[in-house]
């Protein structure tokens, strides 16, 4: 019986469970005690598709998360490795303006704020505050936008979370059919997707 029990908890952590919050469609998943949850926000930012993750890290182990952890591998057989964070930086440092700036922040707030699944010790709220700064001009706003949106890697130890925006290079193209997979606390997490709802 404690067998069965123990089979059961296990199927049971690896089992998506899709919800909806403040409008975005989310899916999340556990295994080994660390669950990965994930929604496409419903912006694209210089050519970049972009996620909004969360990581939480409910092991008695400390991972190590980072962008590079996350692809989308589409039905076609095409790959798009997510953006290392200083690379997304650069970009709308060179080229990001103030409406960038705005459409960032607030497609990423509107999902984060409210979102009672998504309850992190080491995210976006934290960077945000260190990040903006009065004074700078558009792109250097744009930059540390991106800065304290971005997933950055980190370390989660016992009990620690985390959240951050995930970009896809995808040349403007909308991700279409196939699968999310995150390497993620000596696990793979693969989230099954019908692709990036249009715009």
């Amino acid at each position: 019986m404690a067998l069965l029990s123990a089979m059961s908890a296990q199927i049971m952590s690896a089992q998506i469970i899709p919800f909806e919050s403040n409008g975005l469609l989310y899916k999340t998943l556990t295994k080994g005690g660390v669950t990965v949850m994930f929604a496409y926000l419903p912006a694209h930012l210089k050519e970049y598709s972009i996620m909004q993750v969360s990581i939480s890290n409910g092991s008695p182990i400390s991972w190590a998360v980072k962008p590079e952890d996350f692809s989308y591998r589409q039905q076609d057989g095409a790959v798009w490795q997510a953006s290392p964070a200083l690379s997304v930086v650069y970009t709308l440092l060179a080229k990001g303006g103030r409406h960038d700036v705005i459409k960032l922040v607030t497609t990423y707030e509107r999902g984060v704020y409210g979102n009672e699944h998504m309850q992190t010790t080491n995210g976006y709220e934290s960077r945000r505050q260190s990040a903006l700064a009065e004074g700078m001009s558009a792109r250097l706003k744009a930059g540390a936008a991106a800065s304290a949106l971005a997933l950055v890697p980190t370390k989660l130890a016992a009990g620690e979370s985390t959240d951050g925006a995930v970009f896809f290079p995808s040349n403007g193209k909308l991700l279409g059919p196939g699968t999310l997979v995150v390497h993620t606390g000596g696990e793979i997490f693969e989230f099954p997707s019908d692709g990036e709802p249009a715009k």
